[in-house]
């Protein structure tokens, strides 16, 4: 890693000695920084972490907020990182400007990956100081100083947390009101946890002031690019938008990183669909797993219900005998998947873009399943009414496919847009509709030639309302039969029915550029750090792109004329065989020589700069895929032509 500016000199000095001279070296950068907290799971560094990435947002600066973390209880390290940054780029970050390094399991290997000229504020007992020459090092003694302030040993453990809140916000100008006002936030107006956090908070902002050289390498400053803005993460916009779209049952069983989509869903549920009567309006079951829980949505969708469930890759995995039936006797449900790395157990707790084709062909047999993409918290909670839109207008499971880093971390987003448009049932037979065809009529009989039969509810009040479910062989009017004819007819209807759907899943996102030969598609959170590239591309190499991003499967027929359009397409990616990619190649067939694959898959969200760079490369090399590595020692893997 490497950067433009000056490297500055190793500060050692006596603890609690006041220094005058500021750190410096380069010009200032404002607004426009990463701050990147190595801490322990479990010691209470998430709501300190949350008022910091808060404070810069109630300034008025773009920001966003990741959380790395173990998959266990407490004791494995984890980190946070916050990145400010003035013109709105709020993808991961390679570089580290300011380190806040309180573990000393991982201080030397967090010390060892900063850049040259940055800033490491550590814990006093870690030494970290003569580890280099090229970083700038501020000791503090935070056990001494949350000592001051507290007698309870746990209490001291907590304030600490808020003490390098007050150290980094004196450092970076960060204005003590807004922190004040973000810790009011967090705790929510209990005035008992709030007094001792803002005196952890003026702790840490006097020793700064009192024993710390002034650093004027990144600032922060008030600007007004936030304003009317919210955050939020996506499962908590997901569950949102799922309550707007008229959800009334919910199953599910925990698995990280879905579970928080369906705790946020019961607290806004308790809160806004319990009937006049006190009763609840809806029905949220835990499952005793995820194939019971999928059953259950399934189960509810035929008898009316709108229902979902959430979940990540292994929960997908055992829903898929469930999948295939809701599939071949078409019943409704929406189910979010939460991606995260795999195979078997994987990474629980890091992102990734791996179950494409899993769910795309979800069951053994013949089957293509409908799945929306979102790539924003604002998409996650249209979606979520979407998907149950779609759920019932096509008598199908519907997927939606977020991940990790959209799912739990912190974004910022424009608020939502309140629905106004009428629930979609689609095409449900009603007593009187059933009287009028004179009780004459096919539960799987293609009558509109889009391939979406007519279906009835439980509990319609004719007596040729009833019909057979059967996910085994069967005719257009339910029955039982193993007949080829029967057979061929039901599933080339079933693949009409998902060319259908082209016309109603959410569209692709284009941004032609007049003589751009070079296009780009991505999906999800990739898009975040893609358009970053696409700036650093045309201003730092000038090299124009288009842009496709992709919103659903099926594919529409705007992506195939996007890659004709082009003479080399970069498929950019979150796995590690760009399954995408590969169902990009099978649609658009003659032309798939023009398609190259930038895949990232180290657990970690995906930045800008490994996309520039990847692509440069290729470009210059004519090479087909590109694997990005991880960090300065890993190497780049490059796949030649065939």
């Amino acid at each position: 890693m490497s950067d433009s500016m000056t490297a500055t000199a190793v500060l050692d000095k006596p603890a609690g000695e006041p220094v005058s001279q500021p750190v410096t070296g380069g010009g200032s950068k404002i607004n426009d920084c990463t701050i990147h907290v190595a801490t322990v799971n479990g010691s209470g560094s998430q709501s300190s972490n949350t008022v910091l990435m808060r404070s810069i947002f109630q300034m008025g600066v773009p920001v966003s907020g990741k959380n790395m973390f173990p998959s266990n209880i407490a004791g494995l390290p984890t980190w946070f990182t916050i990145r400010a940054n003035k013109d709105g780029w709020i993808a991961r970050k390679k570089e580290v400007d300011i380190m806040i390094c309180m573990n000393a399991a991982t201080a030397r290997e967090d010390v060892m990956a900063l850049q040259p000229g940055a800033v490491c504020i550590y814990d006093a007992p870690l030494n970290c100081k003569g580890m280099r020459d090229d970083v700038t090092f501020f000791e503090v003694p935070f056990a001494k100083l949350a000592g001051e302030l507290s007698q309870d040993s746990r209490l001291r453990k907590l304030l600490t947390n808020m003490i390098y809140v007050g150290i980094v916000a004196e450092r970076l100008g960060i204005e003590r009101d807004e922190i004040v006002n973000a810790i009011t936030k967090q705790f929510k107006g209990k005035q008992k946890a709030i007094d001792p956090n803002v005196a952890a908070i003026d702790k840490g902002m006097a020793y700064a002031l009192e024993n710390l050289p002034a650093q004027h390498r990144w600032r922060i400053e008030r600007m007004n690019a936030t304003a009317g803005k919210i955050i939020i993460d996506g499962n908590a916009a997901a569950a949102i938008g799922a309550m707007f779209g008229g959800v009334t049952v919910v199953t599910w069983y925990p698995i990280t990183p879905s579970s928080s989509l369906c705790e946020s869903l019961i607290d806004y549920m308790k809160e806004h669909r319990i009937g006049p009567d006190g009763k609840a309006t809806f029905a949220i079951v835990q499952a005793e797993d995820e194939l019971a829980a999928m059953g259950m949505v399934l189960g509810a969708g035929w008898a009316g219900a709108r229902s979902l469930t959430s979940t990540s890759g292994p929960g997908i995995s055992l829903m898929a005998e469930f999948a295939g039936l809701g599939y071949f006797a078409e019943l409704p449900g929406v189910i979010w998947d939460i991606q995260r790395v795999g195979p078997s157990t994987g990474l629980p707790t890091r992102t990734a873009q791996g179950d494409i084709l899993e769910v795309h062909y979800l069951s053994h047999g013949d089957t293509q399943h409908i799945a929306l993409i979102p790539c924003s918290v604002s998409e996650c909670f249209d979606f979520a009414g979407e998907a149950l839109d779609l759920a019932e207008m096509f008598q199908t499971p519907i997927f939606v496919l977020s991940d990790l880093d959209l799912g739990m971390n912190n974004h910022m987003s424009d608020p939502f847009v309140y629905p106004t448009k009428p629930y979609r049932r689609g095409k449900v037979l009603s007593a009187e509709q059933l009287e009028e065809l004179g009780g004459k009529w096919g539960r799987y009989l293609d009558v509109d030639g889009d391939g979406i039969p007519y279906r009835t509810l439980p509990g319609t009040d004719h007596l040729m309302a009833s019909y057979f479910t059967r996910g085994s062989g069967h005719d257009t009017h339910a029955r039982y039969s193993e007949k080829p004819s029967d057979y061929k007819a039901t599933v080339d209807r079933l693949a009409k029915k998902f060319q259908t759907a082209k016309q109603f899943v959410p569209q692709p996102v284009i941004d032609r550029r007049p003589n751009a030969t070079i296009g780009l598609i991505a999906y999800g959170t990739t898009d975040i750090a893609l358009e970053e590239s696409r700036y650093q591309l045309r201003n730092e190499h000038g090299v124009e792109t288009s842009y496709l991003r992709l919103r659903a499967l099926p594919f529409t027929d705007d992506v195939k004329a996007f890659v004709e359009d082009h003479e080399r397409v970069y498929v950019v990616e979150q796995n590690r065989d760009g399954q995408m990619g590969d169902l990009l190649r099978l649609e658009v067939g003659d032309i798939q020589h023009k398609l190259r694959k930038i895949l990232h898959y180290t657990g970690l969200p995906c930045d800008a700069r490994s996309i520039t760079d990847s692509l440069l490369q290729m470009e210059k090399d004519g090479t087909r895929v590109i694997k990005i590595g991880l960090g300065a020692e890993a190497v780049t893997q490059t796949i030649g032509e065939d």
